[in-house]
């Protein structure tokens, strides 16, 4: 390996240097053609991986999941019902207690101090999983499609539409990190956070890239090479869904608003998606969609991090 990463956290991908995301999506890319060649690799025979989940998940458990698995490794699912947490023991002595017994923690939760409160307590690896404020094991999973799709990152263009969220906040640091050009279209009031778009600019202006924020997506799409959109009411805004799909229904991806884009621009979504609300049928079925690579890419991500961590 390029750069040790043993024994690290994998909390934002704005922890990471350059070279080592580089060195996760080498390792993932390497991991994804051993795995399609029938070549059995096993690093992690006798490790196991606890999963904490107060959310529900799809994809995240069960590429984790699957990733220990094909990794040698046993995995196990550690839902809030089955944890002391709901019953008053602190997210730090449970990670005291896990550090006892396992090689590594994936945590997906609400709060994201609870991971990083996890990570300051635990002895082993801690991987956010998805946080209210970061989804970053989704976003390497996006930087390894893209890089298939287009050969490159560096100098690429993207543009989300939606609401400024864990997803946009990722990502605003994933491009950042790698000289990817993006622009967040979201309505007045669904910014992402200032704090991570000043931290995004300054990373970003090392390699030139721009990072921008707008309430036009026309604007955002006009030369984008990546088209990214996410849901517009995430878990726990149940109660806001119908003010959502009213503000944001200027920023569906349709076919209109692919017209207005380059016709080599793809379609992003980390799923699971709203048909009829953020995107269209014909979009997320279309030709330009590589939605469904980027859901079988979780798997491959996470291997790496897992190899690469534990």
């Amino acid at each position: 390996m390029a750069v040790s990463l043993k024994g690290r956290d994998f909390i934002s991908l704005n922890d990471f240097t350059w070279e080592e995301i580089d060195q996760f999506l080498k390792t993932a890319l390497m991991i994804k053609l051993r795995l399609k060649a029938g070549e059995p690799f096993q690093p992690l025979t006798g490790k196991t991986l606890g999963m904490v989940f107060t959310k529900p998940s799809t994809r995240t458990r069960i590429a984790f999941e699957v990733a220990m698995y094909q990794l040698g490794g046993h995995a196990l699912f550690l839902s809030a019902q089955e944890l002391q947490l709901r019953r008053g023991e602190t997210i730090e002595d449970t990670g005291r207690v896990l550090s006892r017994y396992l090689d590594g923690i994936m945590i997906r939760t609400f709060a994201h101090q609870d991971v990083l409160d996890l990570a300051a307590a635990a002895s082993i690896p801690v991987i956010n999983g998805l946080t209210d404020l970061l989804h970053p094991t989704q976003v390497l999973a996006d930087l390894l499609t893209i890089y298939e799709k287009k050969g490159h990152l560096i100098g690429l263009k993207m543009a989300y539409l939606g609401d400024g969220n864990n997803m946009t906040h990722s990502l605003l640091y994933g491009a950042a990190k790698t000289g990817i050009h993006f622009t967040a279209a979201t309505p007045k009031g669904y910014e992402p956070d200032s704090g991570i778009v000043a931290r995004a600019k300054e990373e970003a202006s090392k390699w030139g890239a721009q990072i921008r924020v707008t309430e036009d997506p026309y604007e955002a799409v006009k030369d984008a090479d990546i088209i990214y959109t996410d849901v517009w009411a995430s878990m726990g805004q149940e109660e806001e869904h119908a003010k959502r799909l009213k503000e944001m229904q200027p920023y569906q991806i349709n076919a209109e608003l692919m017209a207005k884009a380059p016709g080599h621009a793809l379609f992003m979504h980390c799923l699971p998606a709203h048909r009829g609300e953020e995107v269209t049928d014909e979009v997320i079925d279309g030709p330009q969609s590589i939605v469904f690579d980027q859901a079988e890419n979780r798997l491959h991500a996470h291997k790496a991090i897992l190899t690469l961590l534990l």
